[in-house]
């Protein structure tokens, strides 16, 4: 008999290879909504931008067949050859873009500066993907990166250049698609003037913005199809230009061509470069969206449908304008035939508003990977889809972003001078890119012989366009700079102060043999209940411990201290996210539990986070009692033995009863030690907070002779404390920098550092905790 689950063994693999082919091609289908929304509009802004400016003293045939030959080249060299077939390898655990790279070289190469990390994390199942193997400790690039080591604080401000650059194409890449697509109003009706068409832009920006809680599939996938018309209707516009106005473009696909241009143009050749690159604006999200899809799935759409149909439509508008040149401004439009001419419009207007929605998107996954490496003040994130992982919003980003990108509209009210700001951009992230492929070729892949000529080819060749949008700074350029310089001393400036507060936190912990000295009581009174310690640290004591057991003369009997981080990796499976262990010996009644999240991970508040600590626990103690490397003596070694404690393992595990009851017999069936005032006004808090309904549980030990009677009495007291209440305890820390500290320093903590901490959302709220439970201890931090 056949299994009745799995791949059934009658199968064989013609027929295994054929049910892969069919979801990458479906995969290959969901990415063009998606993905290639923003580069598959470049040819609407390509030429007007190429060709205005200096460039405009060289209209002719020439110059016209040497701008399509160096657009044929560009998409050539660097979307097809640098991102389809060797940048799209380099996924961590199937996630792309700038933080993937960066992550992948803080695992392998130990660039990583966050605080604190832990030799477990490094058992992640997760943390050696893509490796060759340990990174040789006689290289002389790992020996001098090791020796300069404010060379990792150089490397992470590189990526958050970068991560600042997407941002501010995230401004841009609405306000120039809209803004081209709307513009083709004005060719068939010469009456309508740029206040009217600005206004529509502006209407369609607004919509746009305000439809993004509604979440990318929903928008993305509705507009798909749109995106395929889009394709083959500019593939086919492309093909009846280049046959009915000039067929000997198609000569111009040879390089010689791009000789010519540049002996005819000289430096207004290289000046027009910055408009040249706006054909590959876009590019980046191929990476950068993988871990939506597959590899393969987007290197077969872009070598199969999305590179023949830009490159045809490029000749085509190309062999229209040798013979048509002064039609240059309106290019596009004005090559289509009259009968398709209003449908390609609208269809022109849908597939602008796709390809913005791409890059919209891929702006809060950026903000939200730079809060998980501790570079971003905290947000709202908000799940959009149930059923697919990481589609989030933004709402905070999701207005600044519309708000900045309604100004560049209104205050530019020219493509031209928006393309230049938007070139700089694109170009500076797909210079980074280069970089740190290399570093991942040499430190993770291990090949450094081929990371020098990937280097010196991409690496020129993207320098060599990012020189010649430099030259356009004052016409529009500037923009993106201000834009990400601006994001970048936010970013900074709040990593700064996050390290410096973990830090003091680190330098002032509890000394072990202080809470030893006080014995098993801690020098006070007991009350039945848990106490939660959220902290920063992931060992020792935090300091606001010490400073709240000095000033109240009682504590709870079960203590857990919890530390919530995040490790470079982009996701931690549930089985891996719990680390469970002591502090002091038993008697205590102290733990220790660490919650891991990854990069891309996005806590979801299911009210159910108390059940699964204390089924952690419980399965940590009996753990604990079997296993001989948990169970030493030795007082000063418990702190810092942890062990992994699967969620799914803990729930499924027979060591507790699990009954669920109704609100109505909490009062009745819960023993607790709280008051009736108390209750009451939880029951209230909770009935104002209908969109989370913690799960109400009651945990039972069942009756086991063979279990030891020390490890009884622990889950007991365990129990019982759960069922008397749980409060979450937090630092609620004012950070101020020294006297003696620097001008520079006082500027970023006491000015940046504290505006940051007081104009965000506040840690509690963040972590989903209740705020009828939570109890925050003051502290000063002087650093």
């Amino acid at each position: 008999m056949e299994p009745e689950s799995g791949i059934s063994p009658s199968r064989n693999p013609s027929q295994l290879s054929w049910i892969n082919l069919s979801r990458n091609l479906l995969l290959a289908y969901q990415s063009v909504g998606v993905v290639y929304g923003d580069l598959s509009t470049s040819p609407l802004y390509v030429y007007p931008s190429t060709f205005k400016g200096k460039l405009q003293r060289h209209q002719n045939e020439e110059a016209i067949f040497g701008a399509f030959s160096l657009i044929f080249w560009t998409l050539t060299l660097i979307p097809l050859l640098k991102y389809v077939f060797i940048v799209l390898s380099a996924d961590d655990n199937g996630e792309g873009g700038t933080f993937a790279l960066y992550s992948l070289l803080c695992r392998h190469a130990k660039f990583s500066l966050l605080p604190n990390q832990q030799a477990a994390d490094e058992e992640l199942s997760t943390y050696r993907y893509g490796s060759q193997g340990p990174v040789p400790a006689t290289s002389a690039l790992k020996r001098f990166l090791d020796k300069h080591r404010k060379l990792r604080t150089a490397l992470l401000v590189l990526v958050l250049f970068g991560a600042s650059m997407v941002i501010g194409d995230g401004v841009l890449t609405p306000a120039i698609s809209v803004l081209s697509a709307v513009s083709g109003l004005q060719v068939n009706d010469k009456k309508l003037n740029d206040g009217v068409l600005l206004l529509i832009a502006c209407v369609i920006l607004i919509g746009l913005f305000a439809l993004q809680h509604c979440g990318t599939q929903k928008v993305a996938f509705m507009f798909a199809p749109v995106v395929f018309i889009w394709l083959f209707s500019i593939f086919g516009i492309g093909l009846y230009n280049t046959i009915h106005w000039n067929p000997k473009i198609v000569g111009a696909l040879s390089p010689v061509y791009i000789v010519k241009f540049f002996k005819e143009t000289g430096k207004d050749g290289w000046i027009s470069l910055g408009g040249i690159l706006l054909c590959i604006t876009g590019t980046e999200a191929m990476f950068a969206d993988i871990g939506h899809f597959t590899s393969f799935s987007i290197r077969l759409m872009f070598t199969c449908v999305v590179y023949p149909c830009l490159v045809v439509q490029y000749m085509g508008q190309a062999a229209y304008l040798t013979k048509n040149i002064s039609n240059i401004d309106y290019s596009f439009y004005d090559s289509i035939p009259g009968p398709v001419y209003w449908p390609m419009l609208v269809i022109a207007t849908l597939a602008a508003i796709v390809g913005s929605q791409a890059v919209i998107t891929a702006t809060f996954s950026i903000v939200k990977q730079c809060h998980a490496l501790g570079c971003f003040p905290r947000v709202k994130v908000v799940h959009t889809s149930k059923h697919v992982y990481g589609q989030i919003y933004i709402p905070e980003i999701n207005w600044i972003l519309m708000i900045l990108t309604l100004a560049i509209t209104i205050g530019f009210r020219d493509t031209t001078l928006i393309g230049n700001a938007y070139g700089l951009a694109c170009m500076t992230v797909m210079l980074i890119t280069t970089c740190l492929m290399a570093l991942v070729i040499t430190f993770v892949w291990q090949k450094g012989l081929f990371a020098i000529p990937f280097l010196l080819i991409f690496g020129s060749i993207e320098s060599f366009y990012l020189s010649a949008a430099f030259f356009k700074v004052p016409q529009g350029g500037w923009v993106p700079i201000m834009l990400s310089l601006v994001f970048m001393l936010v970013m900074y400036v709040w990593h700064y102060g996050t390290c410096k507060k973990y830090y003091f936190d680190l330098h002032n912990k509890v000394s072990l043999k202080w809470i030893l000295g006080l014995g098993p009581s801690l020098g006070i009174v007991r009350v039945p209940g848990i106490g939660l310690v959220y902290s920063e640290l992931a060992t020792g004591v935090p300091a606001i411990f010490s400073h709240f057991v000095t000033n109240l003369p009682a504590f709870h009997k079960v203590l857990v201290f919890v530390c919530v981080k995040s490790v470079p990796v982009p996701y931690v499976s549930p089985e891996e996210r719990f680390l469970i262990g002591r502090i002091c010996p038993r008697p205590y009644r102290m733990y220790r539990c660490i919650v891991r999240y990854g990069y891309k991970d996005i806590p979801r508040d299911d009210g159910d986070f108390e059940n699964l600590l204390i089924q952690s626990i419980v399965e940590f103690i009996q753990m604990e009692a079997v296993e001989p490397q948990f169970s030493g003596s030795e007082s000063s070694s418990y702190d810092g033995r942890m062990a992994v404690i699967s969620t799914r393992a803990a729930q499924s595990s027979s060591s507790l009863i699990v009954c669920e009851h109704d609100d109505a017999d909490v009062g009745d069936t819960m023993q607790s030690s709280r008051s009736l005032t108390l209750q009451s006004l939880r029951s209230v808090y909770e009935d104002e907070s209908m969109q989370i309904r913690r799960r109400r549980v009651r945990f039972q030990l069942p009756q086991s002779p063979a279990m030891d009677p020390g490890v009884r009495d622990e889950l007991l007291d365990l129990i019982e404390a759960k069922e008397a209440g749980v409060a979450y305890i937090m630092g609620h820390s004012y950070v101020k920098a020294r006297r003696s500290s620097s001008f520079l320093k006082k500027l970023a903590i006491d000015i940046g550092y504290s505006f940051l901490r007081k104009n965000c959302r506040g840690p509690a709220v963040a972590l989903n905790i209740p705020h009828i439970s939570l109890i925050e201890v003051g502290m000063i931090y002087y650093v």
